[in-house]
Order: C-alpha cells, then sequence, then structure tokens
C-alpha cells in the first residue's frame, strides 16, 4: 500500500507541478488558447492557482522524503481535492464536461493520499 500511495503522490506532483508552472510562467492570453476557463478570472487569480499547485505538489513529496512534517502531505493532497471541487464546478458551469472528468480522477486520486496517508500507511 505504501509503494502505490507513493505512486499517486508522484504522479499527482508531477501534474501538478506542470500544471502551476504553466499557469505562473505563461500570460493569461496565451493560456487561454488551450484553457478557455482563464478568460473567467483575473490574471493574478490564474497566477494564485498556478501557486498552490506548485506547493500543493512540494507537498506531496518533500515531507516524505525528508521526513520533516509528514503531515503536510496527505494535507497537501487536501488542498488538492478542494482545488478540484473547484476546478470542477468551474468546467461544469462552463460546460466543459470531459474537463469535469479529469478532475473527478484527480480528486479521487487526492482522496487516496490523503486517506492512506491520515489512516493505515502515514509518512
Amino acid at each position: 500500500m505504501n509503494v502505490f500511495l507513493w505512486i499517486v503522490q508522484i504522479v499527482l506532483a508531477i501534474m501538478f507541478l506542470m500544471a502551476g508552472v504553466m499557469k505562473i510562467g505563461q500570460p493569461k492570453e496565451k493560456l487561454a488558447e488551450n484553457q478557455g476557463w482563464v478568460e473567467d478570472f483575473a490574471e493574478n487569480h490564474v497566477k494564485g492557482v498556478g501557486a498552490l499547485e506548485i506547493l500543493a505538489a512540494i507537498g506531496l513529496i518533500l515531507p516524505g522524503v525528508t521526513g520533516i512534517a509528514p503531515v503536510l502531505t496527505p494535507l497537501a493532497a487536501l488542498g488538492i481535492a478542494i482545488v478540484m471541487g473547484g476546478a470542477m464546478a468551474t468546467h461544469w458551469r462552463r460546460g466543459e464536461k470531459q474537463m469535469v472528468v479529469m478532475n473527478v480522477m484527480l480528486f479521487v486520486l487526492a482522496i487516496i493520499v490523503v486517506w492512506g496517508r491520515f489512516g493505515p500507511e502515514p509518512l
């Protein structure tokens, strides 16, 4: 179970690190070409989401690797679940049903990490 949780954490961390760097590193207009939802938000909001995604990616891995404050890992996963809840609402409102499916999958993976690290396999 521990290996499975690490795999899920690494997959989530890679995905959220890439997404966060993209949101922080590109102007809103460039992001809007592939991610229409950014049109509904101010640029600072999009950059803030990107920063949260980067922090979540770090929180999924670093505490487990260093052994420092390991409780941060399930808390980072909980933060991802909350962000995915907001993403689901945004995509649903915009009629982007296919994106909702991806958000649900990421939400489920994050909840698995929350359950596993707070429950049977703490770091």
